[in-house]
């Protein structure tokens, strides 16, 4: 079965997955949505020559499309996934699914009475190396784990408006805490307590972001984003019987140090186009006639979305409200 794609949206995400689709046999893009038709065709050139549409509707009643990936900016994910999911279209809705927890649960209380199939688009976790680590914690080698420590920021430049605009989604905590805040809830689940401090820029976007996580089970995190200083990117896993550390990458997770026993394990899983993983994942998914992800379910977007509505609460960020924009 070969799964005909639909993209809303022509960034740089769209293109990076693009890429990755062309590696996925039982994949092709079939057909592109932009503000303009001019963009998406130029778009859809570059991929095989996919129809260009400058409407969702239009594209979604092209016969090809089989399946549709939203890649616009946050506050947009919710119309266009919406408008698939009334349409019957299963749909992938990049990170995170929406810009409010209300978005969220109006999408996936769509999707469950449709019963259509949608997905966040947490590529981090159908990694190799995301599995080799879940391997490693599952073996016991570090004993039982108990805290997380996870950082992730970098300083974009002035022009980069999709970071300093609170309409398209600005902030460190919605680009670049579905990577920390995912990691957390992949270790432990959904926590019971978080508390944050940060500070916003003279627009009320979230600047940086420092968050404290604690579950009902005793495991605690730390973690963080900034779009203020170069962090990091890495991540400490620590257990009762040693710690591991993830580095090169926390969003693609290359490569992570077991440190037990008095002794080193490196473990390297650098991949080009990771993306492809979750397209795969997708079609498998769409082949068993499954409505939700058994890796990211709704269930889990929901509660990742509800530790960055309280963070972007308690931090007093502008927000924008995609239900109240229609």
């Amino acid at each position: 079965m070969t799964v005909g794609w639909g993209f809303v949206g022509t960034g740089g995400i769209a293109r990076t997955v693009a890429t990755a689709l062309e590696l996925v046999p039982e994949g092709r893009l079939v057909a592109v949505a932009s503000r303009t038709a001019q963009r998406a065709e130029e778009f859809g050139a570059e991929f095989g020559g996919a129809r260009g549409y400058d409407d969702v509707a239009a594209m979604l009643d092209d016969p090809a499309v089989d399946a549709v990936y939203v890649a616009t900016p946050h506050p947009q994910h919710h119309a266009a996934a919406r408008a698939a999911l009334l349409a019957g279209t299963p749909v992938l809705v990049e990170k995170p699914i929406t810009a409010t927890l209300a978005a969220a649960e109006d999408l996936v209380a769509v999707a469950r009475a449709q019963g259509v199939f949608c997905m966040e688009a947490y590529w981090t976790r159908f990694l190799p190396g995301t599995q080799a680590l879940l391997d490693v914690i599952a073996s016991g080698a570090v004993g039982d784990v108990r805290s997380l420590h996870a950082d992730l920021g970098f300083v974009p430049e002035e022009t980069a408006q999709r970071f300093w605009d609170p309409r398209i989604g600005g902030g460190s905590l919605l680009d670049l805490g579905p990577y920390p805040v995912g990691l957390a809830h992949l270790l432990f689940g959904a926590p019971d307590r978080v508390q944050a401090v940060g500070t916003l820029t003279e627009r009320g976007v979230d600047r940086q972001v420092a968050m404290a996580l604690g579950w009902p089970t005793g495991e605690v995190a730390a973690l963080s984003t900034t779009i203020a200083a170069q962090a990091s990117t890495r991540a400490w896993i620590e257990g009762t019987g040693g710690w591991i550390e993830v580095g090169g990458s926390l969003p693609s997770l290359p490569r992570f140090t077991v440190h037990a026993s008095g002794a080193e394990q490196v473990h390297e899983h650098a991949v080009a186009h990771g993306h492809r993983f979750m397209l795969e994942h997708v079609h498998e998914c769409l082949a068993r006639g499954l409505t939700e992800s058994p890796l990211v379910g709704l269930d889990r977007t929901l509660e990742v979305m509800r530790v960055f509505e309280t963070v972007l609460d308690q931090v007093g960020a502008v927000r924008h409200r995609e239900l109240a924009d229609g």
